[in-house]
């Protein structure tokens, strides 16, 4: 198992595949597992000619999961994304992530934008305009997480995200820390300043994040995608993965390994 340490967090990942690199993030209550190697996300991207770079978020997967709010805390996970390029010695890398990956990758977008050639923004609607997510949904998702909430439409929407937390066997009291924790807002005024390619990408049935048009309007150049599915399965479809691909080959152009699909 590949992982490194930041100021006492294992971060968990893996690499395959060898071309040009990109970077993965996966969204809350995911893992590396259930957002890109699962869905052959991971594997599609690996055979069309890419090193494929993808870690498991702290709280999720094979890495540490704190229960202390404070681990979460500013940009402690767009940080660590960071720290893995450096890890391995990665200067410029193209950039997807998912959901709670996906305002990750917004994150790094802004505030590091030196390090990715290209970024996918996926299941992520408008609501990143207003820089981060209400903290009254955050609250309701910790409660839930925790057992507690009640019966409101919010506490049911936080059952939803405690349903498929269980689903996927997580840790909840270190989802529910992360979700009580005063994490970094999105600098949205300098989405008008980017200057690099990117695609907004989201599942034409995701109630969950609604609408994309004006977070892709916001950003200089970038292309909006709408794919079959909600936010759960939109990941799952075909058109997810040829989107994808069809994103990259005109900035990360790639060789195709010997057999690859």
């Amino acid at each position: 198992m590949a992982a490194f340490e930041r100021g006492g967090v294992s971060i968990h990942y893996v690499v395959e595949g060898s071309g040009p690199a990109i970077l993965l993030i996966h969204g809350f209550a995911s893992s590396l597992h259930g957002n890109w190697r699962a869905p052959g996300i991971l594997g599609a991207l690996a055979d069309a000619g890419r090193q494929v770079v993808a870690l498991d978020c702290r709280g999720h997967g094979k890495s540490s999961k704190p229960h202390d709010p404070r681990a979460y805390a500013g940009a402690a996970m767009a940080d660590d994304a960071i720290a893995l390029l450096d890890h391995l010695t990665l200067r410029e890398v193209d950039l997807m992530g998912y959901s709670m990956g996906g305002w990750i990758a917004a994150s790094l977008l802004v505030n590091h934008a030196t390090r990715f050639r290209s970024v996918i923004l996926s299941g992520v609607g408008d609501e990143v305009l207003a820089g981060a997510l209400p903290r009254a949904r955050s609250e309701a998702i910790a409660n839930a997480l925790e057992g507690k909430g009640g019966a409101s439409s919010a506490a049911a929407t936080a059952r939803a995200f405690r349903a498929f937390a269980e689903q996927q066997k997580n840790d909840l009291a270190a989802l529910a820390a992360l979700q009580r924790a005063a994490r970094h807002r999105v600098d949205t005024e300098k989405l008008g300043q980017v200057d690099k390619p990117v695609m907004v990408l989201v599942g034409e049935g995701d109630t969950l994040v609604g609408k994309a048009e004006k977070l892709a309007a916001a950003i200089p150049g970038a292309r909006h995608v709408r794919v079959p599915g909600d936010h759960l399965t939109a990941v799952l479809t075909p058109e997810f993965k040829r989107a994808v691909e069809s994103f990259l080959a005109g900035y990360s152009p790639a060789i195709a390994r010997p057999g690859g699909s």
